[in-house]
């Protein structure tokens, strides 16, 4: 068998759709994440100096209880493949609902249990690099933002944020990146993204070498734009 370049050519219209949805799940995905893994990261410095003062009473028992849920949540997220959490979306979470709830119709469509697993998923990594971020900011830097008397909300706002969201650029495009990559495992759930497409296409002509190149191809665009832009967005933001 001969390598054929037309195959790839022919290949290219199909492939894009796929790939058009891959993109499509990545974004709504790193989107959803973004809020999971903030309210995670700064749920697990909660209470902490690293979010300024510690708090006291009441306030001190809320916050380890938002700490245990937040790291609990976390690091079962962490700690089971994203393959499996894709399945429990789709074929687990619905039975149970069924089961408890009584809604004997209910179901999710595996473009949404894709996104869902992205989200949950993206969002337990995200909270640990917001985790590592916020705690990176010089203590110093908080005990002078503390003597001016500003309250905890500014001192997050101006002081933290700003500093701790330049550091977490690189590992954020990092993420990205992996989460793009990751949606290739929702073939298991019928997803018609980028491997899909490229599994159908190979399953009806047999070009095997051609369809998965210019699949890897593909997927080499997408990522490479990915780590470019956000390269140009460190080098305008002036990371330290």
């Amino acid at each position: 068998m001969t390598f054929e370049l037309s195959v790839m050519f022919d290949s290219i219209p199909a492939l894009l759709l796929g790939a058009k949805l891959t993109v499509f799940i990545t974004l709504v995905g790193i989107c959803g994440g973004m809020v999971f893994g903030v309210l995670w990261g700064l749920g697990r410095l909660a209470g902490t100096m690293y979010l300024g003062e510690q708090p006291h009473g009441a306030a001190q028992s809320i916050c380890i209880a938002i700490r245990y849920i937040s790291g609990g949540c976390v690091e079962t997220l962490r700690g089971t493949p994203i393959i499996v959490q894709a399945m429990f979306i789709y074929f687990a979470f619905p039975m149970l609902v069924r089961m408890f709830l009584g809604l004997d119709g209910f179901r999710i469509d595996a473009l949404t249990a894709a996104i869902a697993t992205i989200i949950i998923n993206a969002g337990a990594y995200i909270a640990e690099i917001v985790r590592g971020a916020v705690m990176s900011v010089h203590k110093g830097l908080l005990e002078a933002g503390m003597s001016l008397g500003i309250s905890r909300y500014q001192l997050i706002r101006y002081i933290i944020g700003p500093i701790a969201l330049r550091r977490m650029i690189p590992p954020l495009g990092n993420q990205f990146i992996i989460s793009l990559k990751d949606t290739s495992l929702f073939i298991v759930i019928g997803v018609g993204e980028l491997t899909r497409q490229g599994q159908e296409i190979m399953a009806s002509n047999f070009r095997a070498i051609e369809v998965w190149l210019a699949v890897a191809i593909i997927y080499l665009i997408m990522t490479t734009v990915i780590a470019r832009t956000l390269r140009y967005v460190e080098n305008r933001m002036q990371i330290f």
